[in-house]
């Protein structure tokens, strides 16, 4: 099992608005999806067996609007959902989306600076038809357009925004989830939900608190968008966010990870850290290590661990895992990011997969590029400052913020 989060909206009282997060179950597996073409994608597909989560924003689209839900990807830009006619799409358990019933539907010219910043061609009708390919080799292919998206404040008002770009999804293939009806990009580039919307609301950026793996699915959390969801305050440490080729993805620099007291350089072979080596992603459930990395951490782990690790389970691989009823006391893990210290504990460092097994929530690759995974994010307020180019971290009991 693992958990589908999606967000009901409520408004802020300084100019921004708040995001609600409901749990839901579901027995679907989720893959890692970041944008092909960012410094990530050579980063392969994780084993997705023992990795579970996702979270699905609820948002209406249209005029008179239609309710979606839309899986929140800061690895990527593009706001799209399935449409009508769906040639080649994946099944989807809600209706697609109508553009023909729309009053507010307007498709995008090609010779518009927003097609441009895609890969397009043109339509007979001089449309913007865009390809916009992921990491795990999922694709969305349709209609370039502009939208009025309907958020639901807390009292009852609607909070309208107009003219949003985003792509309607005729051909959509790849490893997607019944539940999903298309993807919230909240990456950094131009495209993206907060870039568009951050004017309007006080500035780009954003906070989340996620909740931990398998807590009370009647328990919800928040996410805060625009003017008011700074984090601040005792605790608060922050990172700066390193410029990329492409703006999408959020770059920060890792120096080193510690398994309790004992440090580990993000290399053995150089003493040089690369600039922007860990991309901060919501899309993502664990953290991804390079393959060098990752082997010094987990054998430490292994070691602090007074359990036998399973070895004759086929649905859990190569993972490090153990049989216990319940999490392991130990050990911490240290994340050492450029002048902030992330200190993780075992709700973030180990998740059940099934009833009776804990995994180490991290995984490995041969990239130079890893990812900073949702599982590791949970029990801390994280805000993203695109303004400022920075990203803070305050521990916080995310069932209660």
């Amino acid at each position: 099992m693992f958990l589908l989060l999606h967000f009901t909206f409520i408004e802020a009282n300084d100019g921004g608005f708040n995001v609600k997060l409901i749990r839901k179950k579901s027995p679907h597996i989720l893959s890692r999806r970041v944008l092909k073409g960012s410094p990530n994608t050579q980063i392969v597909q994780t084993k997705t067996n023992a990795y579970l989560g996702e979270y699905l924003m609820e948002l209406s689209i249209g005029t008179p609007p239609v309710t979606i839900f839309g899986t929140v990807d800061t690895g990527s830009d593009l706001i799209w959902t399935q449409c009508v006619p769906c040639d080649n799409c994946y099944k989807q358990l809600n209706p697609l989306f109508d553009p023909r019933k729309s009053n507010t539907y307007t498709n995008i010219s090609c010779q518009s600076n927003h097609c441009k910043k895609l890969i397009s061609m043109c339509s007979p009708q001089n449309g913007c038809n865009y390809t916009y390919d992921y990491a795990d080799s999922s694709r969305t292919q349709g209609a370039l357009a502009q939208e009025t998206l309907t958020l639901t404040s807390s009292t009852g008002k609607p909070v309208v925004l107009k003219d949003v770009v985003f792509g309607c999804g005729h051909n959509d293939t790849g490893v997607f989830d019944d539940h999903e009806m298309g993807i919230i990009g909240l990456g950094g580039g131009p495209l993206s939900l907060i870039s568009q919307i951050g004017s309007s609301f006080g500035g780009k950026r954003f906070s989340q608190c996620l909740l931990p793996f398998n807590t009370d699915e009647k328990i919800s959390s928040r996410m805060s968008f625009g003017k008011g969801s700074e984090v601040s305050g005792p605790g608060v440490v922050s990172t700066p966010l390193v410029d990329a080729p492409i703006p999408t993805p959020y770059l920060v620099t890792l120096l080193g990870i510690s398994v309790g007291h004992t440090y580990f350089p993000f290399s053995s072979s150089s003493n040089t850290v690369r600039k922007g080596n860990m991309n901060i992603d919501s899309g993502t459930p664990p953290t991804i290590l390079p393959q060098d990395l990752y082997d010094r951490v987990a054998a430490q782990v292994e070691k602090q661990v007074n359990l036998t690790p399973i070895r004759d389970d086929p649905d859990l691989g190569t993972q490090l895992c153990y049989r216990t009823t319940k999490n392991l006391n130990g050990p911490t893990l240290t994340a050492h990011f450029e002048g902030a210290d992330v200190l993780l504990t075992p709700i973030q460092i180990f998740i059940p997969p099934k009833d009776g097994v804990f995994c180490f929530a991290f995984a490995n690759d041969t990239g130079e590029v890893g990812i900073y995974g949702n599982f590791a994010q949970s029990n801390y307020l994280i805000g993203y400052d695109l303004d400022k180019k920075v990203v803070s971290f305050k521990p916080a009991d995310c069932t209660k913020h």
